[in-house]
C-alpha cells in the first residue's frame, strides 16, 4: 500500500482529480467534463482514480480547490480547501524552478499570478467575458471545422494572421465570421484569433503588471501551441509550459494536504474510495430572518448503515450561502 496525498479541483467546465506520494511526485492524474454535474463528476473522477491505481492508496490527506471547492470538499471529506490562486502558485513554485510569472487560462475564467522569491505578490482573474477562456476557443474551433485538438498545430501554420478584434467575445466572434466571409485562410483566422486573445489577456489582466522569467503557462488552453507562440511573441520571453499543465490546480490542492497533513499530524477527513457509490442531494433555500435575503445551500448524503425504517436516511454534511452564521454546521 502507498501512502498518498489527493488533490481535487473542480472547475466550471472540467473536474481534475491529482494524486501525489509523499515527495510530492504526482503518481496519476484524472480529467472529467463537469458537465453541470460537479458531484457527478467528482464521483466518477474517484471511481476513475481508484481503479487505474496500480497499487492500493492510503490516502493521507485531501485538498480542493477550483470553483467548486467547497462542494467538493463536502463531498469527499477534505482536510484543507483552498482558492485556486493558491493550488496553481503552489503547484508551479514547487514543480518549476524560479517561476516568477504564472499564466493560466481555463474554461471560463483565466488568471495572472506574480511571484517573487516564491511568494504571491499580486494577480488578476477575469470571471466576466468569455473572450481569452478555453471555451470561446472551444466554440470558434468548432466554428472553424477544426477539432480542438488540432487547433494549435493549424494555427502554428499561419504566415499572415488576420487582425481579429479581442476585446469581447461577441465581436470577437463577429470579426472572425466577417474575415472568414472575405476569404482568410483557416490558419490565419486560428492564429489571428491566438493573437487576439493574448493581446485581451496582457491588456485587462496584466496591465499595470511586472511579467519577468521564469513564466509558466497552466491549465488547458496551454495545450494549444498557437497560444504558446502568440504570448512569447508578445512578450519576448520563453514560456514554460509544465508537464502536467491541466492538473496543475489539483496537484497544488495535493501539495497543500500534504503540507497541513505533515505540520499538524492529523488524522484525514477523507471519506474513501467508497464516494462514489454514495448519494448525494443538494436544496437551496431563501433566508427570511433578515434584509439580507441569503441562498442557504445544503448539501445531504444518503447513509447506508440506516434503514428507512430509522426515520430520516439523509444525513446533512455541509450548508454554506449565509453571512451570518445562523445557518453554519459544526
Amino acid at each position: 500500500m502507498t501512502d498518498v496525498y489527493l488533490g481535487i479541483d473542480v472547475g466550471s467546465v472540467t473536474t481534475k482529480l491529482a494524486v501525489i506520494d509523499t515527495n510530492g511526485v504526482p503518481v496519476d492524474c484524472y480529467m472529467i467534463r463537469t458537465s453541470g454535474q460537479p458531484v457527478k463528476a467528482v464521483q466518477i473522477g474517484m471511481k476513475k482514480i481508484y481503479s487505474q491505481a496500480k497499487t492500493d492508496y492510503n490516502v493521507l490527506g485531501v485538498g480542493t480547490t477550483g470553483s467548486g471547492r467547497n462542494l467538493a470538499g463536502a463531498l469527499v471529506g477534505a482536510d484543507i480547501i483552498k482558492n485556486e490562486i493558491t493550488a496553481h502558485a503552489v503547484a508551479a513554485s514547487t514543480y518549476v524552478p524560479d517561476v516568477q510569472t504564472i499564466l493560466e487560462i481555463g474554461g471560463q475564467d483565466s488568471k495572472i499570478i506574480i511571484l517573487r522569491d516564491g511568494i504571491v505578490t499580486d494577480f488578476a482573474m477575469n470571471t466576466v467575458c468569455a473572450a481569452g477562456t478555453g471555451s470561446f476557443l472551444d466554440q470558434q474551433a468548432s466554428r472553424l471545422n477544426v477539432p480542438i485538438e488540432q487547433f494549435g498545430d493549424v494555427a502554428l501554420k499561419s504566415t499572415s494572421p488576420a487582425r481579429i478584434a479581442g476585446r469581447c467575445g461577441v465581436f470577437a466572434e463577429s470579426d472572425l465570421i466577417h474575415k472568414q466571409q472575405l476569404g482568410y485562410p483557416q490558419e490565419d483566422l486560428l492564429y489571428g484569433l491566438c493573437q487576439a486573445l493574448v493581446r485581451n489577456y496582457l491588456s485587462n489582466l496584466a496591465l499595470g503588471k511586472e511579467i519577468l522569467p521564469t513564466v509558466t503557462f497552466q491549465g488547458g488552453v496551454a495545450t494549444n501551441k498557437g497560444m504558446v507562440k502568440a504570448f512569447e511573441e508578445a512578450l519576448n520571453l520563453k514560456v514554460t509550459v509544465p508537464e502536467n499543465h491541466q492538473n496543475m490546480g489539483a496537484i497544488g490542492a495535493a501539495l497543500l494536504a500534504m503540507e497541513n497533513h505533515q505540520f499538524t499530524g492529523q488524522k484525514t477527513n477523507f471519506k474513501g474510495e467508497h464516494i462514489g457509490d454514495l448519494t448525494f442531494h443538494s436544496e437551496t433555500k431563501q433566508c427570511s430572518g433578515c434584509s439580507n435575503n441569503c441562498e442557504i445551500i445544503t448539501i445531504t448524503e444518503e447513509d447506508p448503515e440506516k434503514s428507512l425504517t430509522d426515520g430520516n436516511k439523509a444525513k446533512i454534511i455541509a450548508r454554506w450561502g449565509g453571512t451570518c452564521g445562523k445557518w453554519d454546521i459544526a
